[in-house]
């Protein structure tokens, strides 16, 4: 199983980190032990003193598939869910600064919570999805896919030209603007079109 995440998917959040914006999808890898689902709690590292939380729409991939077609590319997910992109901000910044790579501010364990997963056949349309994040009950990102640069089809007919998908393949699609950071304490909640499906606390 890989975990597959676009940057720089929303121009609003490219701008707030004053990044450009991509003319191809931006995509890294997180390990399996980045993820952490059941709505366990996470534990802040001793290594970095700035986690941003990303609140991000996630594919699950349903089939193999390999040079996916866009226009096939909607056969290859039956279930959307929400996600999260903990990302260590200063030790990402400290990498960019010296042309590293950043995966030590990414791809570290449990930087990947993972919320419920709703059967992608109960939206009208997928690139017309609200999501949200409340932190302490204050909303403090609110996304809706229609603004992302690259469509959830585009990403996964991209994707497979380098990688083959399989079954149980993760892609998180990219955050919207409002990302900041967490503290200990903080109680994260996660949602699509209303409905809470990742409920988290940092500890």
């Amino acid at each position: 199983m890989k975990i597959i995440c676009i940057g720089r998917n929303y121009a609003e959040h490219a701008k707030e980190l004053n990044n450009p914006l991509p003319k191809t999808p931006i995509f890294f890898l997180k390990p399996d032990s980045a993820l952490m689902q059941k709505n366990q709690p996470f534990f802040y590292p001793d290594f970095s003193n700035d986690i941003h939380f990303e609140t991000e729409i996630v594919l699950k991939i349903n089939k193999v598939g390999k040079y996916i077609q866009k226009e096939f590319a909607h056969t290859y997910y039956n279930r959307i869910g929400i996600g999260i992109d903990f990302t260590a901000r200063d030790l990402q910044n400290n990498c960019k600064e010296k042309g590293l790579p950043w995966e030590i501010a990414k791809a570290f364990d449990n930087s990947a919570p993972l919320g419920q997963f709703i059967a992608k056949s109960r939206f009208d349309d997928v690139n017309d999805i609200n999501f949200s994040m409340n932190i302490n009950g204050v909303e403090r990102q609110n996304g809706n896919t229609k603004n992302m640069i690259f469509s959830p089809d585009y990403i996964i007919s991209y994707i497979s030209q380098f990688f083959t998908l399989k079954i149980g393949d993760l892609i998180f699609t990219g955050t919207p603007e409002g990302v900041g950071p967490i503290k200990i304490g903080d109680h994260l909640e996660a949602s699509i079109e209303g409905q809470k499906l990742l409920d988290l606390r940092i500890k």
